[in-house]
């Protein structure tokens, strides 16, 4: 596997911008497929995935929620990133990250 190169700092302020809008449309798309995801898998009419502060729900849902949008959000998130980088790899011949 040969060496991989040092991004120059350029590539690195040029991506900064492209990195911020993919984050915050990432999370955007994270919490929608979350949201669908909980809708089909919860018990009961209703939607929303408990928070921990909610007593009425049982730890175990609580836990189940938090480790199912946690997956979700750090998936959507290194597809983003990775996909994000290689479009501006594309574009500019060099890669955003060390």
């Amino acid at each position: 596997m040969p060496a991989a190169r040092q991004p120059s700092t350029s590539a690195k302020l040029l991506y900064r911008p492209v990195g911020i809008v993919s984050s915050i449309a990432g999370g955007l798309l994270a919490s929608m497929i979350f949201k669908q995801v909980w809708k089909r898998v919860s018990r009961g009419d209703n939607a929303d995935p408990p928070t921990p502060l909610q007593s009425e729900y049982a730890f175990k849902e609580i836990m189940l929620a938090a480790l199912l949008q946690g997956a979700i959000f750090a998936g959507v998130k290194a597809l983003i990133q990775r996909q994000g980088a290689k479009g501006f790899q594309r574009v500019t011949g060099e890669w955003p990250g060390s």
